[in-house]
C-alpha cells in the first residue's frame, strides 16, 4: 500500500507543473500579441509612407516646353501671351479651329507669361533671339509622367498626343527638376505652385513661438520647482498646467482669435499672431518637460552647493540649471516639432488665405506648411494630388529632423548619475 502523503505530494507537484505550463502558455500568447501589434503598426506605417512617397515623388520633376521668339530692337513689344500663341501657331500650322487652338494653348502653363514678360522687360534682350524653357500645362505634365492616358473621352486626346509627339521630334519638350516647388509661392496652376511661401511662414511662426515660449516656459518651471511655496495656489497652477497640455489645439486658436485679433487688433494671417497662438499651445509642454529635467538633477548637487555657502539662487542658476538644460532643450524641440504640424489653431486666425508672394517679415500675410497641405488637398486638379504628397514629405522630413536633433542633444549632453 502506498503512502497517502506521497500521493498527496505527487498531486501537488502535478498541479504546480500544470500551473507553470498554463502560465508559460499565457506568456507566449502575450508575447505573440505584442509582436503582432508591433508588426501591424510597422506595416501600416510602411504602407502610409510608401503611398505618400510614390504619390509625391513626381512633384519634384516637371515638364518644360521651349519657346523661341525675337525681341524687336525698336518699337512697342507685343504681350507675352501673344508671343506664346504665335509661337505655338507657327509650330502647329495644322491647327485651325477655335476648339483646337484652345486645347493647344493649354500646352503651356499660364505662369509662362510672367517668365516671358520678365525677358521682354529686360532691355539687354532687345534685338536678340530668345530661347526660354517654360512650364508645360498640367495635362501635358501629367501625361509625360504617365498619370494621364491617351483617351478622347476622359484623358489625353489623340490630337493632343500628336502635338506632343511633334514637340518630342523637334526636341522642344523635356523633363526637369521642379525648382518652382521650392522657390515659388502658391498658385492656381499646379505646375507652377510651390511651398516657399508656406515654408517661410512656418519658419517665422516657429521662430516667434520659440523666442517667446522657451524663456517663459523655463522661467515658470524654475520658479514652480525651485522657489514657489508648496501651498494650494501652486497646486492649482500645476493642475491647470497639466490640464492645458491636454486641451485640443483648436481651443488655443479660438483664444487667439478672441484676444489677439478681436481685442488687441493684431494683423490677421501673420506669423506673429500664429507664433503667439503656438506659444500658448507649447508652453505647457515646455514647462512640464523642464520641471522633469530639474527633478532629475540629484539632490546631492543642491546639498553640496548649499554646504559650500552658495545661496539658493546660485545653487539653481550655477549648478542645477546647467545640468537640466539638455532635457529642457529636448522638450522644447519636441514642442516645436508638434507646433510645426499644427493646422487647426492657424485656421482660426486666418492663416488659410491664398498667399502668392513669399513673406519676408513677421507681419507679412502668410500661411503655414500644414495649412498649405490642407488647401492643396481640396483642389480637384491632378497636379495638386502629387503636390500635396510632396509637401507632406517635406513636412515629415523636418519633423524627423527636429526629433532627431532632440535625440542627439539628449544623448550628447545628458549626464548619467
Amino acid at each position: 500500500m502506498s503512502d497517502p502523503l506521497l500521493r498527496l505530494s505527487e498531486r501537488k507537484v502535478a498541479l504546480v507543473r500544470e500551473s507553470l505550463s498554463k502560465r508559460h502558455r499565457i506568456e507566449r500568447r502575450f508575447q505573440f500579441y505584442g509582436v503582432a501589434s508591433i508588426l501591424s503598426a510597422l506595416a501600416f506605417l510602411i504602407f502610409l509612407l510608401t503611398s505618400i512617397i510614390f504619390t509625391g515623388v513626381g512633384a519634384f520633376t516637371t515638364t518644360q516646353i521651349e519657346m523661341r521668339f525675337y525681341v524687336a530692337q525698336l518699337g512697342e513689344l507685343p504681350s507675352a501671351r501673344s508671343l506664346i500663341r504665335s509661337e505655338l501657331q507657327e509650330t502647329f500650322e495644322q491647327v485651325t479651329t477655335r476648339a483646337e487652338r484652345r486645347a493647344l494653348y493649354g500646352f503651356v502653363s499660364p505662369e509662362s507669361e510672367f517668365m516671358i514678360q520678365r525677358q521682354l522687360d529686360d532691355g539687354r534682350n532687345r534685338g536678340k533671339q530668345i530661347s526660354i524653357w517654360v512650364p508645360a500645362g498640367d495635362r501635358v505634365n501629367q501625361f509625360r509622367k504617365g498619370k494621364l492616358m491617351v483617351d478622347d473621352q476622359t484623358g489625353f486626346s489623340s490630337k493632343e498626343y500628336a502635338w506632343y509627339r511633334q514637340l518630342e521630334k523637334q526636341n522642344k519638350i523635356r523633363s526637369a527638376f521642379n525648382w518652382h516647388f521650392f522657390t515659388a509661392g502658391d498658385s492656381r496652376n499646379p505646375e507652377a505652385a510651390g511651398i516657399a511661401g508656406a515654408f517661410m511662414g512656418s519658419m517665422f511662426t516657429l521662430l516667434t513661438a520659440l523666442v517667446l515660449s522657451f524663456p517663459i516656459g523655463v522661467g515658470a518651471a524654475i520658479y514652480l520647482e525651485e522657489f514657489a511655496p508648496k501651498n494650494r495656489i501652486t497646486d492649482i497652477i500645476e493642475i491647470n498646467i497639466n490640464n492645458l497640455a491636454a486641451v485640443p489645439s483648436i481651443v488655443f486658436g479660438l483664444l487667439g482669435l478672441a484676444i489677439f485679433l478681436n481685442v488687441l487688433g493684431l494683423p490677421r494671417s501673420t506669423p506673429v499672431v500664429g507664433g503667439l497662438v503656438l506659444t500658448l499651445m507649447t508652453l505647457p509642454t515646455i514647462i512640464i518637460s523642464s520641471r522633469a529635467s530639474l527633478k532629475s538633477v540629484p539632490p546631492s548637487i543642491r546639498d553640496g552647493a548649499l554646504a559650500m555657502g552658495a545661496s539658493k539662487t546660485q545653487v539653481v542658476f550655477h549648478h542645477v540649471l546647467p545640468l537640466a538644460l539638455p532635457g529642457m532643450f529636448t522638450g522644447s524641440i519636441i514642442g516645436m516639432a508638434q507646433a510645426l504640424g499644427e493646422t487647426a489653431p492657424l485656421l482660426m486666425i486666418g492663416m488659410v488665405a491664398f498667399i502668392v508672394d513669399v513673406p519676408t517679415s513677421f507681419v507679412d500675410a502668410a500661411t503655414a506648411l500644414p495649412v498649405q497641405i490642407f488647401l492643396w488637398s481640396e483642389n480637384p486638379e491632378r497636379g495638386f494630388v502629387e503636390l500635396t504628397s510632396a509637401a507632406i514629405i517635406v513636412l515629415l522630413f523636418f519633423l524627423f529632423l527636429m526629433n532627431g536633433i532632440a535625440l542627439y542633444l539628449r544623448k550628447k549632453l545628458e549626464r548619467r548619475w
